[in-house]
């Protein structure tokens, strides 16, 4: 049992693309059925997209000339409820000015219109930014069946934006480090989720990456301060308290959040305890990535790593934050079949991160078991190890095949 773990032979292309066509069978009627509800409301009672009505109500704020409202709880508030009913559940806006410049036009469209664009839109740039790392068509399927896919289109979030951006910054970075940089100082709409972007540029020494990563932050921001004025950044920063107290409070639930805080919190210790559990994890996380990407292994593969570290690195991640994992999964899987095959319990990791943004929240709400930091720590495990092989040639170790003649290290064909 523990040989068929560690090699898993029986992931093959096959099985792969038929478990894909079942997950994407089964997302295309729960979307039907999300779709089914009264009005602009699903069948539970929440706005169509759910995340998605914090973003337009906000951009209709700021569209009406209230920019700053955006971040006043009781006039955002007030604007969902005239649009969705005083019963429907209320979605805070928590985002910097530079996001709120990001969604502006969403006001400009209908409701459902706007969110049709907003996910067709984002999940075409990150389709464009992912689908090149791929060496093999038969991949295609089941990254289109990736669950986080499923799990953000449907909260109408913006994690298809910034994979889109670690994606472009992964492709650019080799050839064209300045336009990476740019494509990663956009982050600045969401900035905790760049939090080793920094220690990774400084430790490959990607000096033109990291000073055009500073310039699309100030650039970002400065248009941001010329559209919405000095008000917009003054709201954001008084809003910043009740941000972080709704994580600490649990009032976003910890079973629907992927971070070392949110594994400590779901398994009973406080905040102080959580938030020191997460800076420990994170120097660790860190330290390692310094370390691995001091030899500049190349752009894809920094990125890569970057992504994979993101997860246990930031304190506040959600279910659908987990659509950076597509980078690290992509770049594992090109590695083995374009340099002599699987590693051992490599199938089986990317087999559990592909599941993990489908899994994690059901595993944390009915068993209390924090699963994500486990399987994302193994991924990012994975991930060094390809680093390393890549130092020193690139090409996975012979080894001879076992009893059977099945060896477990082929790449799927």
């Amino acid at each position: 049992m523990i040989g068929a773990l560690r090699d898993a032979a029986w992931m093959r292309p096959w099985r792969m693309r038929a478990w894909a066509a079942i997950l994407l069978a089964g997302f295309a009627a729960s979307f039907v059925y999300l779709g089914a509800g009264p009005g602009l409301l699903d069948p539970f009672g929440r706005p169509l997209g759910t995340d998605f009505s914090s973003f337009y109500t906000a951009s209709r704020l700021a569209l009406d000339g209230r920019p700053m409202a955006a971040w006043d709880v009781s006039a955002h508030q007030l604007m969902q409820r005239d649009m969705f009913g005083p019963a429907a559940p209320y979605y805070a806006f928590f985002y910097p000015p530079p996001f709120l410049l990001a969604v502006l036009p969403l006001a400009l469209l209908p409701y459902a219109w706007a969110l049709a664009a907003w996910v067709a839109a984002t999940f075409a740039l990150w389709w464009a930014t992912i689908r090149p790392l791929l060496p093999e068509r038969w991949a295609i399927l089941p990254l289109l069946a990736f669950p986080a896919v499923f799990v953000n289109a449907s909260h109408g979030q913006n994690g298809f934006l910034t994979a889109a951006l670690l994606g472009a910054a992964a492709l650019a970075l080799g050839r064209r480090p300045v336009l990476a940089g740019l494509c990663i100082g956009l982050l600045a709409i969401k900035p905790h989720l760049g939090l080793a972007i920094p220690v990774a540029l400084l430790a490959a020494r990607r000096w033109a990456a990291f000073w055009g990563a500073a310039a699309g932050v100030a650039l970002v921001g400065l248009a941001a301060l010329a559209v919405f004025g000095t008000g917009a950044w003054q709201a954001f920063l008084a809003n910043a308290a009740l941000a972080r107290e709704t994580m600490e409070a649990g009032l976003v639930a910890p079973e629907k959040m992927v971070s070392v805080f949110a594994a400590v919190r779901l398994l009973g210790g406080d905040p102080a305890l959580a938030y020191a559990v997460q800076a420990v994890a994170a120097i660790c996380v860190l330290v390692l990535l310094e370390r691995w990407l001091r030899r500049r292994p190349g752009g894809v593969a920094e990125i890569a790593a970057v992504a994979a570290a993101t997860p246990l690195v930031s304190p506040f991640l959600l279910d659908y934050d987990l659509m950076v994992l597509g980078l690290p999964l992509a770049f594992v899987l090109a590695a083995a079949l374009r340099g002599g095959g699987f590693l051992p319990w490599e199938k089986l990791v990317l087999l559990a991160a592909f599941v993990l943004p489908l899994a994690s929240r059901g595993i944390g709400t009915g068993f209390g078991v924090p699963v994500a930091p486990l399987v994302t720590a193994a991924l990012l495990w994975v991930v060094a190890r390809r680093l390393a092989l890549m130092r020193d040639g690139g090409v996975a170790p012979a080894r001879a095949a076992p009893p059977g003649g099945a060896f477990p290290w082929e790449p799927l064909r």
